[in-house]
């Protein structure tokens, strides 16, 4: 087992193994709790079922709601029925909420923990490569809306959390595809080694991966939890990735969307002389490498262009992006102009 932990006001621990549902009860015992809701969605019914009976066996009462999947789970009709289930079980504030899914799951259950009595305790349980690296990590939780994606939502640091390598070999393709861009964002903006293990082969080194991108998180949030400054570099690629998700109605993966974003910012820091050609060269060899899409649709800049301006990075109106100022090392470009953005958009387009 290795064990990442975060400091700050509210230090934590990650903790990384394979088959580790044990461990989760007994935490769930450790801190008091006399309930556990356990938020999962249906395709992990069997391993929710499980999990619920180590906690009952642990002598704490759970309780087991499936929830739509991905982002559909994210809504506030979904939200307002496990405050109903709650409540109807007279969940207290030494009672947990355990979120066993992907990044939606533990986005949704992190905030159900977070608006419950104004703050319950959340175990998170991620059992995706993108929750696990990602959404699991680091305190923020939230829902979708109509007018984009987490943009309703709260910081709330999770009790703990438990990862499990071997889940990692029941994912579909597509879902492993997708977890790597957040992966390999963290190689892009602080650790090279994780673009050297992409570049040998991922599925030779999960565990290395996935302690190295955790260690990248941990050290980020611990040290700024509410994103007034060295946290907004993990958005490295998601001002585009969000826009593009948006327009695309959420169906698109989230790791997709954010390699697009990646490729976009960087002919944009390119352009600026931030970084060379090289640097971009090495995007679209890894990116394409790990079999996520590095181009978009010619043609949709404007529109593109318009959901940008609802990032919550923003400042007086202008469009502030993450970028490399060299592999392992960020910077902010705030004063991109429209035709910049353009034509680095052009350079990816379809």
């Amino acid at each position: 087992m290795a064990v990442v932990e975060v400091t700050g006001a509210s230090p934590y621990s990650i903790h990384i193994a394979h088959n580790n549902l044990a461990d989760v009860a007994q935490r769930v015992a450790q801190i008091g709790a006399r309930r556990a809701l356990i938020v999962h969605q249906s395709p992990l019914q069997h391993v929710a079922e499980g999990l619920a009976e180590r906690i009952e066996a642990a002598g704490v009462q759970p309780v087991a709601v499936c929830v739509p999947d991905a982002e559909a789970g994210k809504d506030l009709a979904v939200l307002s029925s496990l405050w109903d289930t709650l409540g109807e079980h007279g969940f207290s504030r030494q009672d947990v909420v355990v979120g066993l899914g992907g990044g939606a799951v533990t986005d949704l259950a992190g905030f159900a923990a977070a608006t419950w009595m104004r703050g319950i305790k959340v175990i998170q349980v991620p059992t995706t490569l993108l929750a696990m690296v990602d959404a699991a990590v680091g305190g923020k939780t939230g829902i979708n809306t109509s007018c984009g994606k987490n943009l309703v939502g709260a910081f709330h640091e999770p009790d703990s959390v438990f990862i499990d390598l071997g889940r990692i070999d029941t994912l579909p393709q597509a879902e492993v595809v997708s977890g790597s861009a957040e992966l390999i964002k963290t190689g892009f903006i602080a650790d090279p080694r994780i673009l050297e293990l992409y570049q040998d082969g991922a599925q030779n080194h999960w565990p290395e991966l996935v302690e190295r991108s955790v260690a990248v998180k941990a050290n980020v949030v611990g040290q700024d939890l509410k994103e007034s400054g060295l946290r907004e570099i993990l958005n490295y690629g998601h001002t585009l990735g969000h826009a593009i998700e948006r327009r695309e109605n959420y169906t698109w993966r989230h790791g997709n969307a954010v390699a697009v974003g990646m490729m976009f910012v960087a002919h944009l820091a390119q352009r600026r002389g931030l970084i060379d050609e090289q640097v971009v060269a090495l995007h679209e060899e890894i990116l394409t490498g790990a079999g996520l899409p590095t181009r978009y649709e010619a043609g949709a800049f404007d529109e593109l262009y318009d959901a940008m301006l609802l990032d919550k990075k923003n400042r007086d109106g202008r469009i502030r992006f993450v970028v490399l100022d060299g592999v392992g090392s960020c910077t902010r470009l705030e004063d991109a102009t429209v035709d910049e953005m353009r034509a680095a958009y052009e350079a990816i387009s379809e």
